[in-house]
């Protein structure tokens, strides 16, 4: 285990984590990492998708035993993904296994449900709507723990009928608020909360930003991203183009909130409420090329394997920011959101 960075003034930080499935576990080793760190503290967590579930046991865990009991519980969770689909027939092939690819493009059952997805509803493939992650987020977090929890939390899923982000608080987080979160409408049926239905946060924040600035205080905001802004090259196979088409989509909210915020942070008067907080607002990005290796199939890999080289790729990367931009956090922004308006 590395050793912690030398004994400092603490910070107060919140944080913003990505959904993308499998490739949560990244997010699992970045939280590993930062939590070893005592100066380090946290006021808000905004997370998406598998970035919601991170948040959530993230901080249930640090409300009953601090940073060590944060960091247990997310192993805990991964782990019991990772046995609750031992017997999954979604799997890597011999050759993949060999050959260590992380990848389903060759699996047949996932080819086949990929098509069928295309064609067939989930409503018709599953009209239970069941979903195996219900029972494990029941078991691996206390929800009434965490409407107590010294840390805010927020939950982005996208209402069906209208289009828009909700965000859910400690207070009204349940399971089936985290099922929303994930919902990716071609696989399960959406997710009916309060009369409406809900899909993927994903399509709406992925994660919300405004949430973090509006009703946390701290000023420096670090944003864990699995889904690559940038790729080299241009897709050319249909599975290329597919995934390219997934990332492109599934970071298309963050990059208008980087937009919107640099556009005001411009116009806004200093000397307001509003452009005072715009002007202390620091953001900060984890993130790891290891990602481009990784296609949208693999998101559905639960091999344990497979999400401990993710943890170890999470932890990697968010020591090199400690490392490199450790000194600034408290002090200024290490990510140009600036640099979004290019184009527009």
């Amino acid at each position: 285990m590395p050793s912690p960075t030398p004994k400092r003034k603490p910070v107060l930080a919140d944080l913003g984590l990505q959904g993308g499935g499998a490739h949560g576990a990244f997010t699992w080793g970045v939280l590993d990492r930062l939590l070893e760190e005592p100066w380090l503290t946290y006021d808000g967590v905004s997370g998406t998708s598998a970035g919601a579930m991170n948040a959530a046991v993230m901080i249930d865990g640090y409300t009953a035993g601090g940073a060590e009991g944060a960091r247990q519980a997310l192993e805990r969770f991964w782990r019991a993904v990772s046995d609750a689909a031992q017997f999954s027939p979604v799997r890597r092939g011999p050759l993949e296994v060999i050959t260590g690819n992380w990848t389903l493009d060759y699996s047949p059952l996932f080819v086949a449900m990929e098509m069928a997805a295309r064609v067939v509803s989930p409503y018709d493939l599953n009209p239970l709507g069941t979903n195996p992650l219900e029972t494990i987020l029941a078991d691996q977090i206390d929800f009434e723990r965490l409407k107590r929890a010294p840390i805010k939390l927020f939950v982005t899923a996208t209402n069906v009928r209208t289009g828009r982000g909700r965000v859910f608080r400690n207070a009204d987080l349940t399971p089936h608020a985290l099922l929303a979160s994930a919902c990716l409408p071609t696989m399960f049926q959406a997710v009916e909360i309060d009369g409406d239905a809900y899909w993927d946060g994903g399509y709406s924040g992925n994660p919300s930003l405004a949430p973090l600035v509006q009703e946390c205080a701290s000023h420096d905001t670090i944003i864990v991203q699995i889904n690559p802004i940038e790729r080299p090259g241009t897709p050319r196979t249909a599975r290329e183009i597919h995934n390219r088409l997934n990332e492109i989509a599934f970071n298309s909210t963050l990059i208008k909130e980087f937009r919107a915020a640099a556009l005001l942070r411009r116009v806004a008067d200093p000397g307001t409420g509003e452009g005072q907080l715009l002007a202390k607002m620091r953001i900060h990005r984890i993130a790891s090329d290891v990602m481009l290796d990784l296609g949208y199939s693999s998101k559905l890999l639960a091999e344990w394997d497979f999400f401990l080289m993710l943890r170890d790729a999470g932890r990697a990367a968010a020591a090199q920011f400690l490392g490199q931009h450790g000194a600034d956090l408290g002090v200024r922004s290490t990510l140009d959101i600036d640099a979004y308006l290019e184009g527009i």
